[in-house]
This record gives structure tokens, C-alpha cells and sequence, in this order.
């Protein structure tokens, strides 16, 4: 990370944040209006500290990994970054990974019984017979080749 970016006198204004961190200005005041940042002001102008920024990394990484705005802003709130903070976060983050283990138990399931019915589909679709013409030149032309192409993927 460049040294000139964590300096406390460095400030930022709402464009050079935007385009660091690829966002919009009305997320920027959102974040603003629900207590998680607080840039001064110059006028019109909003101008965030470094501290905002870093507030905003963090911000975005919550996001990123299905933290509420609520969550992100009671991590801020636990203290300014000493050891109180650290663990809250970190049973937060405990937390989370949890939920997310329990949504990838639940994806893999879903994918299994979707495979499985497609295996079914497939089974039947070889065991019926209309006009006396073979399945997949009744209903879908090259149906088998396209499944086994599927699969190798």
C-alpha cells in the first residue's frame, strides 16, 4: 500500500474515492448518512480523512462477505480498534463463515437432487416411445450428446 495514502494529514475528496474504490458518490453519502463515515466539510465539498477511508475498505469488504450495514457499524462502535474490537470482529466473522458453510451444504444438496432428477429425466425420456421414433428424435435432437458434454464440465 502506498505510504502517501495512510498519512493522517492526507485527505481525499469523494471523486478520488469513487474511482479507488469503484463505487458511486451516492453510496459514498449513504454510507455517510447511516453513521459510517463522516467526512468534514469545505463548503459543498465533502472531504474524508484517512480514517474514512480505511473505514471504507472495510465498509466493502463487510459487504462483500454478506455483513448488514447494522454489523459493520457495531464493529466500528466496539471500541477503536484495540482488543475489544478485534475479538467482536473476529466473532462476527466466526459467525459468518458458519452461515456461509451452512449455504454451501445447502447449494451442494440443491445441485445433487437436481442432478439426480435430471439422471431421471433422462432415464425416462430413453423409455418412451412416440410414433414409434426414438426419444431424442422426438423431443430433443442430440439430447444424450449434449448431457455428456454437460458433464465433462
Amino acid at each position: 500500500m502506498d505510504k502517501e495514502l495512510r498519512q493522517p494529514c492526507r485527505t481525499f475528496t469523494i471523486r478520488q474515492l469513487c474511482q479507488e474504490f469503484d463505487c458511486t458518490p451516492r453510496a459514498l453519502r449513504f454510507y455517510e448518512d447511516k453513521g459510517l463515515l463522516s467526512p468534514t466539510r469545505d463548503g459543498m465539498n465533502r472531504i474524508y480523512s484517512y480514517k474514512d477511508r480505511g473505514r471504507l475498505i472495510l465498509i466493502l469488504r463487510g459487504k462483500r462477505v454478506g455483513l448488514a450495514l447494522a454489523e459493520i457499524r457495531d464493529l466500528y462502535n466496539a471500541g477503536d480498534g484495540g482488543e475489544a474490537q478485534l475479538m467482536k470482529s473476529a466473532d462476527k466473522f466466526r459467525e459468518r463463515v458458519r452461515a456461509l458453510e451452512e449455504q454451501k451444504t445447502d447449494i451442494d444438496g440443491a445441485i445433487e437432487h437436481l442432478r439426480s432428477s435430471i439422471a431421471f429425466c433422462e432415464r425416462s425420456l430413453t423409455t418412451l416411445r412416440v410414433d414409434g421414433q426414438a426419444p431424442e428424435d422426438q423431443y430433443a435432437p442430440g439430447l444424450p450428446r449434449r448431457m455428456e458434454g454437460a458433464e465433462a464440465k
